[in-house]
């Protein structure tokens, strides 16, 4: 086995030696870590049931590995920042969006209602009111009118009876007058006649 060993070793110096002078630079053209690994594994050396890697590349994947899960980092970090930033923009909007529910929610009260003595009441029972007021307002008018009327004619037909019964006071006044006057004469005449007795 050391014979082996021995004839194997100078074997794999000059592997290492040829592999050695390569560009170490060099990328692969796909740039993924897993092709990366690929590339490692493929450009290896066997020895026995062992994979034997090149130094620098293993180096060179180790810090393309720890550049990869920095920029990942940097990307985890800054996506934290952003989703904290959007939930603080969630939290901001669903507060502007809770203030324009209940602004919204007044202005609908106060479009659907009116204020009456510094009461919000409905527009149906503003209706309502209304009406009934103006409703009750007509009846009273009506009710004037009529009373109104009413006492027009009463006033009327007590004109009627004053006219008529100053007609028949004057009638009577003047019969009254007559008869006056004509006891006057006879009074006058029985007068004379005592007179010339």
């Amino acid at each position: 086995m050391k014979k082996k060993l021995i004839t194997l070793l100078p074997l794999l110096l000059v592997t290492v030696i040829l592999f050695g002078q390569e560009n170490p630079q060099t990328q692969p053209e796909d740039n993924s870590l897993e092709a990366q690994f690929e590339d490692v594994i493929d450009e290896s050396n066997n020895y026995q049931e062992y994979k034997v890697i090149k130094k620098y590349q293993i180096n060179q994947l180790r810090k393309n590995i720890l550049d990869s899960v920095s920029a990942l980092e940097t990307k985890i970090v800054a996506s934290k920042t952003e989703i904290d930033q959007k939930a603080k923009t969630i939290d901001s909007l669903t507060s502007k969006l809770k203030t324009t529910k209940e602004d919204l929610s007044v202005s609908k009260e106060k479009e659907n209602g009116i204020e009456i003595l510094g009461v919000l009441t409905e527009k149906s029972t503003y209706n309502t009111i209304m009406w009934s007021i103006i409703i009750l307002l007509l009846v009273g008018l009506a009710f004037l009118f009529y009373k109104f009327k009413n006492s027009h004619k009463v006033t009327k037909n007590a004109q009627l009876k004053l006219a008529e019964t100053e007609i028949d006071l004057e009638t009577h006044r003047q019969k009254a007058l007559e008869r006056e006057q004509k006891l006057r004469r006879k009074l006058q005449d029985e007068v004379n006649k005592n007179r010339n007795k």
